[in-house]
């Protein structure tokens, strides 16, 4: 068997994963997993890495860029838990090593990975950069696991894995509530220590503008601010929980420079996750027409929208909300708005919103209905539809492709866009049937904002639903109405949080936690490697110390030590 296993270190690693699979099968002995998400095959040997000496990390086939993060980055981690120095330099008598096969050998949007463990070497192996970012990411996780004496024993293993979708997402709003640049970081290093890769940036919204547009200033200076009292709220049938607080309104907000921007995205891909910015249109604008009021139905300036709105009923004459699409000076502002936003962002998706649009405005605006007849537009769904096939025309001679919210399929959603579905799985069927790539994210269990736990001391959330731990891991992202070539199309799923309620770090850490990780392994995970009560034990062989030391909140229900 030890032979059988060693003999793998020398395995043709660009055989297709169900050989291998095959193989490790044969070959391997089981090995309850501590990692998270759950490997595809974790198999254990006799031998074992002792972290006793000096230990070299060497690498092949990375790029310039790539091992200029990755060589640092592993080598900083493993001197800081274990206290053994890791030389860069020169191969040692024992080494971890880093190998990111032949160019030719690279399959596009493979993300496997293998991990190997014996005595004199720890290899990580893959076929993409992604790939192996996650397997320095299984290492950590199964050395934080055995660092409880010095020096480290790590048991031998071998583990092959890749995730069972492509798109395994967390949209973040920072309009509601803002979030410093290195909040987001530390967000950024949540989700890819679970392995997620798309990072969707809520980054405009009725409440605030947060991303400097150099062509247009006052997106920020005016746009990025509103009047904010202290303990307003914004949901009104929330309303019974608070009260605003009887002292004088302060300015609230803030924005990211581009330069700002640029690091995140760098600091976002050298961790495998793609950032996708929404710049939500053409509602949910207020924020961009309280700075801009000419490209509104009516004109004229009204007050920047802030949270005390919410706490009864919107009086929409006060609020611009819509953007006009009669006015063609608002497709120019919103092209050259995108134009800066396509050079900052890299990836292939923008997310343009196209949700919850209120057409009154539309109904009683002589330019929209000027518009809607030169057009031959039956009804304001179809000048919604109009209003978001120019705009995704124009990115996509960008070669952008579109991401919308599924309100884009009222009137006819634009044909290459994708649908974000989050009203339940309706939208994601009709969808799906209309040829569309789909991104399931359901509000319910799906929404991290909403409570996730019934208890009466669960800090203030929205009371939609209550999406629990267990909930949100065995969600099925695959509608069972739809047939294989439906669920063909859709592309995974992506867990979302707004920040009505969520004013600091600490909050969304305990919004995030432990359901992140749950999401994660519904995502990774095949239906057969997926199983809660495990999954629970494994959160407590190590994740939640790594969170305790690493001084991050999260919610603790299954915090139970007794499960080792």
């Amino acid at each position: 068997m030890e032979n059988c296993l060693y003999s793998l270190s020398g395995f043709n690693f660009y055989f297709k994963g169900n050989i291998l699979l095959l193989f490790l099968l044969l070959c391997g002995i089981s090995l309850q997993s501590q990692i998270i998400p759950n490997p595809e095959v974790m198999n254990m040997n006799s031998e074992s890495f002792m972290f006793d000496s000096k230990v070299g990390l060497v690498y092949k086939n990375l790029s310039k860029a790539d091992r200029g993060f990755l060589i640092p980055y592993l080598k900083k981690s493993i001197e800081k838990e274990s206290g053994i120095i890791v030389d860069t330099g020169k191969k040692q008598p024992k080494n971890i090593i880093l190998e990111i096969n032949t160019k030719s050998a690279r399959e596009q949007n493979d993300e496997s990975y293998q991990l190997y463990i014996d005595r004199t070497k720890i290899h990580l192996r893959a076929n993409s950069y992604e790939g192996l970012f996650y397997a320095t990411q299984s290492l950590l996780q199964y050395f934080t696991f055995y660092n409880t004496s010095i020096p480290v024993k790590l048991p031998g293993l071998t583990v092959y894995d890749k995730p069972a979708v492509n798109w395994r997402g967390m949209m973040l709003d920072v309009s509601r509530h803002f979030y410093s640049v290195e909040a987001i970081k530390r967000v950024l290093d949540l989700i890819a220590y679970y392995k997620l890769n798309v990072f969707h940036w809520h980054l405009t919204d009725n409440e605030g503008w947060r991303i400097q547009i150099k062509k247009y200033p006052k997106l920020t200076t005016i746009g990025a601010w509103r009047n904010e009292i202290p303990g307003s709220i914004f949901y009104k049938k929330d309303s019974s929980y608070t009260k605003p607080l009887a002292i004088e309104p302060y300015p609230y907000g803030g924005f990211y420079t581009q330069q700002q921007i640029k690091e995140v995205v760098k600091y976002a891909r050298e961790r495998g996750v793609m950032v996708i910015p929404e710049i939500d249109l053409p509602g949910h604008s207020a924020a961009a027409l309280t700075a801009y009021p000419e490209y509104s139905c009516e004109g004229y300036r009204h007050p920047a929208p802030n949270s005390t709105l919410w706490n009864g009923k919107v009086d929409t004459d006060k609020v611009n909300f819509n953007y006009c699409p009669g006015k063609e000076s608002s497709f120019i502002f919103i092209e050259d708005i995108l134009t800066e936003v396509m050079e900052l962002f890299p990836s292939r998706y923008i997310h343009i919103g196209g949700d919850e649009v209120d057409k009154q405005y539309w109904q009683r605006c002589d330019e929209c209905q000027q518009r809607m007849h030169s057009e031959r537009l039956k009804d304001e769904n179809e000048l919604q539809s109009y209003f978001l096939k120019r705009v995704t025309s124009f990115l996509e001679k960008n070669n952008r492709t579109v991401i919308g919210w599924d309100d884009i399929l009222e009137g006819g959603a634009p044909e290459s866009a994708i649908i974000m579905s989050w009203r339940g799985e309706k939208r994601a069927i009709n969808g799906a049937k209309q040829n569309h790539h789909v991104i399931m994210s359901p509000s319910n269990p799906f929404y991290f904002n909403r409570y996730q736990d019934d208890s009466a001391k669960e800090p203030l959330a929205a009371s939609y639903s209550i999406n629990t731990l267990q909930r949100v891991y065995e969600y099925n992202i695959w509608p069972e109405q739809l047939d294989e070539n439906g669920k063909g199309l859709i592309k995974g799923g992506q867990f979302a949080v707004w920040t009505e309620f969520i004013s600091s770090l600490e909050h969304l850490e305990y919004m995030l936690l432990p359901r992140l990780p749950a999401f994660s392994e519904n995502l990774w995970s095949l239906d057969q490697r997926k199983n809660y009560n495990d999954f629970i034990k494994r959160l407590n062989q190590g994740h939640y110390d790594v969170w305790k030391r690493s001084g991050i909140r999260f919610h603790p229900k299954y915090y139970n030590k007794s499960v080792y």
